[in-house]
Formats: C-alpha cells, structure tokens, sequence
C-alpha cells in the first residue's frame, strides 16, 4: 500500500483523494500553508497527518510519493523540494509553466534518480487507450486530420487562479494542454509547426485560443476558451474511418469508432471512481518496477507540449510577471 503525501488540497485535490480506494494506495498526509484547509482536507479524506511546515512534511518518513496540486506558479518549486527529498512526484498538468523549467526538474529527476510524471489522467483512461488501439490497428487507416475543442464559460473573477497572470492563469495552460497532450499522444510525434490566433483578456492572460498543430500532411485543429461551451469533443479523421471521443474528451468513458463502410464500434467503459485512479495506478507500476518516467506520458512529451505552450503564448504577449 502506497502512501501518499499531497500538497495543494484544493477542487482537483479532492477528485484524486476520492479516486484512492479504487487503487492500492492510500491517502497518509496532506500539506498547506492554512492549518485549517489542511486538516478539513486530512479529517474529510481520514489521512492521519497534516502540515502547514513544508519541510517537515517532506521529512515524514511515513509518506512513499507525493501527488502536487497547486496553482500552476507554484508547480516548479514544489517539485524540486519534493525531489530534492528523494520522494516521487505525481504533479498537476501543466507539470511547470515553461518548458525551461520543466527541463530542469526532469533533469533533476535524472540526477536524484526519482520518479516523476505529470498528471495529465486523459491519457490513462480506458477509452483513450482504446482509441489508441483502434489507431494502432489500423482501423481508421491513415490519420488526416484531428479536431478537437475546450471550452466552458469561467466567473469572472480576476482574482482566480484561471485569470490571474500572478497564479499562470490563462486557458491554454488550464484547458488547451489536454488538446495539445492528447494530439501528441494520438500523433506519437511533435509538430513542425504551429499556427495560432489568441484572445488575450483585460488581466493579461489568454481566454480564448485557436491553434493548428502541423504534423507533415496532418493537422491537429483545436480551440479552448473561457468565454462559452465548446462541443468538447475530440476527433480523429482518417482515409478509412474516423474516431469521435464525445464531450468531455478530457474524461472520457465512451469512444466511437465510425468506419467508411459497415457497423459503428462502440468503446464504453465507465470509471471505477472518477478516472484519476488510472493514473495512480500507473505511478504504482512505475514505482514498483522502479521506472523513472512512466512510458504513457514520458518526460520527452511534457517537454514538447510545454515548448508549443511557450510557443503560443509567447506570439500572443502573454507574461507571467513572475517569470521576468
């Protein structure tokens, strides 16, 4: 039995420690820097320590893995405690706000000889790995094109994390990265180019985001935003058939596999609890089989959705002022 510490009990927190008792891991201590949303969080989810002092949490013998789930900023300076303490990290997609600092930690990692992995949890669900298979089948014979979209309208709170530059707020960090992640998980490559066209907001971060993604002869179309509802689902077109993955894409229990010619295959596969357990179970393999990366979603891959990242928001003027 895994036990994991956590840092960041806020709304994603609470979907991964709901997702536990579907895993062989447990959830054993919780850090925050409010006393009492850290011991809410412990009482609520019954883990039996609680922190507001990073560094004892991250003397506690007693926690084997520690799973971040703060505001974006605060990603790259979480991890490198964590791994500087020798203990394996499952952090919040993105894994860092740039590509340069994500550089850093897998390097890190390399040099600490400790596991870590973004939680990026599309990638690990069933009927993803099915659409996967279909692909790798050839079902669909070769990809075109793929289309896919993100979208639902936020409050319009500038204080929020989703609109604050000071918090990495923006959508394509929050919303765009599952587009940008999956077209590579679909793709297994890194475009040659990138088109976008970006709505920056009065706070300085993105809230609406149209980008093509060139893979040679492929394209991957997408849009996110924070304005209204998207159709939310994911696409892949090929010369013989096409794959749809309905709204929400990104939790995905149901695929649809639409051929040419003949029957409909249908993919459907509700979560065991909520689809974060999938992912945690990756992270006990790849801990059991003492893996420093996990081959779903390899440190190369964070690293090229990152660069795209930079990329597009780069263009567009968007600053995080406290990158400069």
């Amino acid at each position: 039995m895994l036990r994991w510490g956590l840092i960041g009990p806020g709304r994603i927190a609470r979907q991964f420690a709901e997702a536990l008792p579907a895993t062989h891991s447990e959830l054993h201590a919780v850090h925050s820097s409010n006393a009492e949303r850290a011991e809410t969080f412990a009482n609520t989810y019954k883990a039996p320590l609680h922190f507001t002092d990073l560094q004892a949490f991250l003397a506690c013998e007693e926690i084997d893995v520690v799973y971040i789930a703060n505001p974006h900023r605060f990603h790259h300076d979480s991890v490198e405690q964590v791994l500087c303490a020798g203990k394996p990290v499952l952090c919040e997609k993105p894994l860092t706000v740039t590509e340069a600092q994500a550089k850093r930690l897998t390097d890190l990692a390399k040099e600490k000889n400790v596991f870590l992995m973004e939680a990026l949890w599309t990638r690990f669900l069933p009927a993803w790995q099915q659409t996967k298979q279909w692909i790798e089948d050839g079902r669909i014979g070769d990809i075109q094109y793929l289309q896919s979209s993100f979208g639902f309208p936020v409050p319009r709170d500038p204080n929020d994390r989703l609109l604050n530059p000071e918090l990495a707020g923006g959508v394509l960090l929050d919303m765009g990265v599952y587009n940008v992640s999956m077209s590579q998980f679909v793709m297994q490559t890194e475009p040659d180019r990138i088109i976008s066209d970006v709505f920056v907001g009065e706070t300085g971060v993105d809230e609406r985001t149209s980008v093509i993604l060139g893979f040679g002869d492929v394209v991957s179309q997408f849009t996110c935003g924070f304005t209204t509802t998207y159709d939310n689902a994911f696409s892949i077109h090929g010369t013989t058939g096409v794959i749809r993955v309905p709204s929400m894409f990104w939790a995905a229990t149901r695929a649809e596999l639409h051929p040419n010619e003949g029957a409909v295959d249908v993919f459907e596969q509700p979560h065991w609890r909520n689809g974060f357990e999938y992912q945690i179970q990756e992270v006990e393999q790849c801990l059991a089989e003492g893996q420093l990366q996990s081959n779903i979603i390899p440190w190369a891959d964070t690293l090229t959705t990152l660069r795209i990242m930079d990329t597009v928001l780069q263009r567009a003027g968007v600053r995080y002022p406290f990158l400069s």
